[in-house]
């Protein structure tokens, strides 16, 4: 496994590869669990070379707590990839990556930052698209692996790639979870003991809206996830939302040739926990 920090030394080792080899990439931020890892595998089935990005990007954070917060784990990482047989690793200063001047571009996806996470980061997602193009500039991949905890993220990528023209397939895989339903996260190890024991009430209780969202409409199924959340003595939800797949748009009447969502946002203390569910 190959460990690169300047983006000129890792475009050279790129140029070298012979023609014809596929690049399957997997942008991360470290601290690194098993959802990252079976995006890494899945990355490996479907191309020749694997290569795994490490950064955690300023520009993105709306929090500077939560910046100074999230967890760092490099040497744990390096040596969870090198097990994967990841082929390249990319690990750059945010000095590499934006030289002196480290703030976002501005990006227009449509409408797509304005919903759910857009309403309560405010610059979040230019900050994704900042250093996700900038990252496929450098890497060139054929392939990049997502994970759907981050839906929204996803399809902001998408759009990305649409309007700028990049060349790169996004490939969404599935939710990884913890035996207990809780959405596999980096943030999850910042959780106490108990926080960490009531955190699976999340995905319990849109399994349950799930459900209800077959005979009941979207404003009612809302209602009753935030009745579930108001007097928990841990959890406190930050916002829940059923809306369209494609558009992000949250659903007046339901259209059965349209695909839906429920999107969910949770604080345990300062920690801030995200999912989703197909509906």
């Amino acid at each position: 496994m190959l460990i690169f920090t300047e983006i000129k030394s890792l475009q050279q080792k790129i140029k070298s590869l012979k023609n014809g080899v596929t690049i399957g990439f997997v942008p991360t931020m470290g601290a690194l669990h098993e959802g990252h890892l079976s995006l890494v595998g899945k990355a490996k089935k479907e191309n020749d070379i694997v290569i795994v990005s490490i950064f955690v990007n300023p520009t993105q954070f709306d929090n500077a707590d939560d910046l100074t917060n999230y967890p760092k784990t490099i040497e744990k990482d390096l040596s969870l990839l090198k097990s994967f047989s990841c082929d390249i690793v990319f690990t750059p200063t945010p000095e590499e990556i934006y030289a002196d001047d480290i703030q976002s571009q501005s990006f227009d996806f449509d409408g797509l930052e304005f919903q759910m996470e857009g309403k309560f980061r405010a610059g979040h997602f230019n900050g994704v698209g900042t250093i996700v193009e900038r990252l496929f500039k450098v890497v060139k991949p054929h392939k990049a692996y997502f994970g759907e905890k981050d839906f929204q993220q996803i399809q902001i990528i998408r759009k990305m790639v649409e309007k700028r023209k990049l060349t790169v397939q996004i490939i969404a895989c599935p939710i990884h979870r913890e035996k207990d339903g809780l959405a596999m996260s980096s943030r999850n190890m910042r959780l106490t003991k108990e926080q960490r024991a009531a955190a699976p009430f999340i995905y319990e209780t849109i399994k349950k809206a799930k459900i209800q969202f077959g005979t009941k409409n979207a404003s009612e199924v809302v209602k009753w996830v935030e009745n579930e959340f108001q007097n928990h003595p841990i959890l406190r939800l930050e916002y829940v939302e059923i809306a369209d797949e494609d558009t992000l748009l949250p659903v007046e009447t339901k259209n059965p040739t349209k695909k839906y969502r429920a999107f969910i946002a949770v604080f345990a203390g300062n920690v801030r926990l995200i999912d989703n569910i197909s509906l």
